[in-house]
């Protein structure tokens, strides 16, 4: 991996992150996966601005992530679970039912990642991200080794201003541009 430069010149800014969790499995008492997530959050000096966990329902799933999307105490979604091949699997198409763009590159790098930690295995994660609202969401598969290579590796650099060349924070206030009245 590159190494990560940070502009220690520039003040951090807290980003709101809610946390989702999808599983038929899981509840409040072992849900490891979102346990890891809300820690690395935190840790990192991120606000944690709501928890969630739902069932493998996709019109559940769609609804929770369009009020989060209309919160304006949200500024970005992170699941874990969903995202895999099976019948229940239904995060992929609850998320990308509510992108306006879809973030291609974020899948490509997740993967890139994944197979240093699980090889071939990360073929069958469909981990995804996009935009909606002006507001980032993400999809991460529900393994708690997964959580840590999406956030240790992608999410905690592009959600600190500071990264360097860039990073999805310093665009955050041009995201909804194109919603804007031209002026005169």
């Amino acid at each position: 991996m590159p190494p990560h430069r940070i502009d220690e010149s520039v003040a951090f800014v807290p980003v709101r992150i809610a946390v989702l969790t999808v599983s038929d499995t899981r509840d409040a008492s072992n849900d490891t996966s979102g346990d890891a997530l809300a820690a690395r959050i935190r840790e990192a000096g991120h606000v944690l601005a709501a928890r969630a966990l739902l069932r493998d329902d996709k019109e559940q799933i769609t609804a929770l992530l369009r009020q989060w999307v209309e919160n304006p105490e949200v500024d970005v979604v992170i699941s874990t679970g969903g995202t895999g091949l099976t019948g229940r699997d239904v995060t992929v198409e609850a998320f990308k039912s509510v992108f306006e763009k879809e973030i291609d590159g974020f899948s490509v790098l997740f993967h890139q990642v994944s197979f240093e930690s699980v090889g071939t295995s990360t073929l069958q994660s469909r981990a995804c991200a996009g935009v909606a609202g002006g507001t980032y969401l993400f999809a991460l598969p529900g393994s708690t080794g997964a959580v840590k290579d999406g956030w240790d590796h992608i999410l905690k650099w592009q959600l600190d201003v500071r990264h360097g060349p860039c990073n999805f924070v310093e665009i955050m206030p041009r995201l909804e541009e194109h919603r804007r009245k031209p002026l005169g």
